[in-house]
């Protein structure tokens, strides 16, 4: 798998994230042509994250908000109740799509490493196509309420399971040696993290997407399998 396949197999454009919300939040938005709510729905999305970026969410307001997607108070008002639902409706969003993702990824697979490689792989290629969203989510984390931080914990802590839920499956299998499948896990979900988080690390040395997964997966069956990392050219 590469990212130019992954890109090809699976629908995170951002419309697909806005399509997304649109049908996890039909009854509370007011417009009902689907095309016209998607679109304006991506004209928010894309303003969020810019005004995020420009002064952080907390400091964001509606009318800031108005003026960056180009559209009016009431407009805006027929999407959603506030800047706190709109937090919530981009988090939870993200949430499904990256649930759905690596489910079905690994769902593909037999063997452990390979289900494991899968998981990495889409994983940081997710991560690559939706880069705003997670570097959104993890910035802003600490402005969501106090049922959505825990539901932003629980996402984080649902990828690490699954993580060592398929070392332990290698273990029993005798694919695995007897490495610790919790505190595999927590530096794998690292490893996935710094991907999104210092992009501009990576784009400075020349590491591509698809160099950086491959390093990742490499380095995680070395770990579960013992023996050195290397680099693959």
């Amino acid at each position: 798998m590469n990212y130019a396949r992954f890109i090809r197999t699976v629908a995170v454009s951002r419309s697909d994230f806005c399509q997304e919300m649109l049908a996890a939040n039909r009854q509370a938005i007011k417009i009902k042509k689907e095309a016209v709510a998607v679109g304006n729905l991506e004209r928010i999305f894309e303003a969020t994250l810019a005004v995020s970026n420009q002064k952080g969410f907390a400091a964001m307001t509606m009318r800031d908000l108005s003026k960056a997607s180009g559209l009016s108070m009431g407009a805006l008002y027929d999407y959603l109740g506030g800047k706190e639902e709109l937090l919530e409706m981009i988090q939870a969003t993200g949430r499904r799509l990256t649930g759905r993702i690596l489910k079905q990824s690994v769902a593909s697979q037999q063997d452990p490493a390979e289900q494991l490689a899968a998981a990495i792989h889409a994983h940081i290629f997710l991560s690559e196509a939706m880069q705003p969203w997670f570097f959104f989510s993890y910035m802003e984390a600490r402005h969501l309420g106090d049922k959505e931080k825990r539901l932003a914990k629980e996402s984080e802590q649902k990828t690490e399971r699954l993580f060592a839920t398929i070392i332990r499956r290698g273990r029993r299998q005798g694919v695995f040696r007897e490495v610790d499948p919790n505190l595999a896990a927590a530096v794998i979900k690292a490893m996935v993290q710094d991907w999104y988080l210092k992009r501009w690390k990576y784009a400075k040395r020349r590491v591509s997407v698809d160099r950086y997964a491959a390093f990742v997966v490499d380095t995680a069956l070395r770990c579960c399998r013992g023996g050195a990392v290397e680099e693959r050219a």
